[in-house]
């Protein structure tokens, strides 16, 4: 398997996602592996759609997840959950701020091969945005079945997954009622990444484009 690293000294990284949580589920292990071993981080952490009590949900496990950073912005929009491709020009809007705001070393965003659409649009604008960056995007998982083969892979240590687990369950009281966010969940599909690694514990990521 072929293995390679990125630069060493400090990163900025900006983190995407549609919804409370989608972050978290998607990369979270890696953020905390990142901010580990690259001392002094920047980390931009946008989450487009959250309401009071799922914005609160969003901007406290945020701050638990970039705990180790040298540098922070989170920013939690309104957008309406699960209109996005119609509110398509405003969210467009902001990724043009983000596009003179920020120059990150890694983008972490969603599939674009996901089956919701606002984690589509999302995808698909961030692809149209930062095209000569390297895009690393994960996978939530859900109903709708859409898990898929990941071609790049980040092993996590025991700490590390153990962390991620404990956080998402620590700060989204409001999801633990759907059937799918649960320790059982996440932990399954840190350990198949795992097994497709090689190793232990993983996250996956679709890699599209890179010079190598």
């Amino acid at each position: 398997m072929l293995r390679f690293s990125l630069p060493a000294g400090p990163l900025r990284v900006l983190c995407l996602g549609a919804h409370p949580d989608d972050i978290e589920i998607g990369c979270g292990g890696t953020v905390l592996r990142l901010l580990g071993e690259h001392p002094g981080s920047a980390v931009d952490w946008i989450v487009f759609s959250g309401e009071s009590e799922r914005r609160r949900e969003a901007e406290a496990s945020a701050a638990d997840f970039l705990a180790e950073a040298g540098a922070r912005r989170v920013l939690v929009h309104s957008f309406r959950d699960g209109f996005f491709p119609w509110q398509g020009a405003a969210i467009k809007e902001c990724f043009e701020r983000l596009k003179a705001e920020c120059e990150p070393s890694l983008v972490l965003t969603h599939c674009r091969t996901d089956a919701h659409q606002d984690h589509r649009l999302l995808a698909d604008l961030a692809w149209n945005t930062w095209r000569r960056h390297l895009v690393l995007e994960y996978e939530v998982p859900k109903i709708d079945g859409d898990l898929g083969n990941p071609s790049l892979f980040v092993p996590l240590s025991d700490e590390q997954a153990e962390r991620k687990i404990a956080l998402l369950l620590r700060h989204f009281g409001s999801q633990r009622s759907r059937p799918w966010f649960s320790e059982a969940t996440f932990r399954a599909l840190l350990r198949l990444r795992g097994v497709n690694a090689g190793t232990g514990w993983a996250e996956g990521f679709y890699l599209r484009r890179a010079l190598l």
